[in-house]
């Protein structure tokens, strides 16, 4: 290579590592490694409570007969159904 492509090289390397510095230095320029806060981030995200979340029923409990009757209703009703779909993706 010639020495000025070289120059050249090399100047646009100093340029790319300038503006790396620069982006660098704005990013870090807004924290702070002030340690007397009271609190950190870390902290707010234990001490987080979420009041939107769900809490699952819990259904009455059954005891096994009544649990049998249930299971033997249902593929009654879905044996004796009426529709007009021929395949409903189960073949006895």
């Amino acid at each position: 290579m010639s020495e000025k492509s070289n120059r050249d090289h090399d100047a646009d390397d100093a340029n790319d590592r300038e503006l790396i510095n620069m982006e660098f230095e704005s990013m870090v320029e807004g924290l702070s490694l002030d340690e007397s806060s009271p609190s950190t981030y870390l902290d707010e995200l234990e001490n987080f409570i979420d009041q939107n979340r769900f809490i699952a029923p819990t259904p009455p409990r059954k005891s096994l007969t009544a649990s049998v009757k249930s299971a033997l209703s249902a593929f009654k009703k879905w044996k004796e159904g009426k529709t007009d779909r021929d395949d409903d993706g189960v073949a006895i």
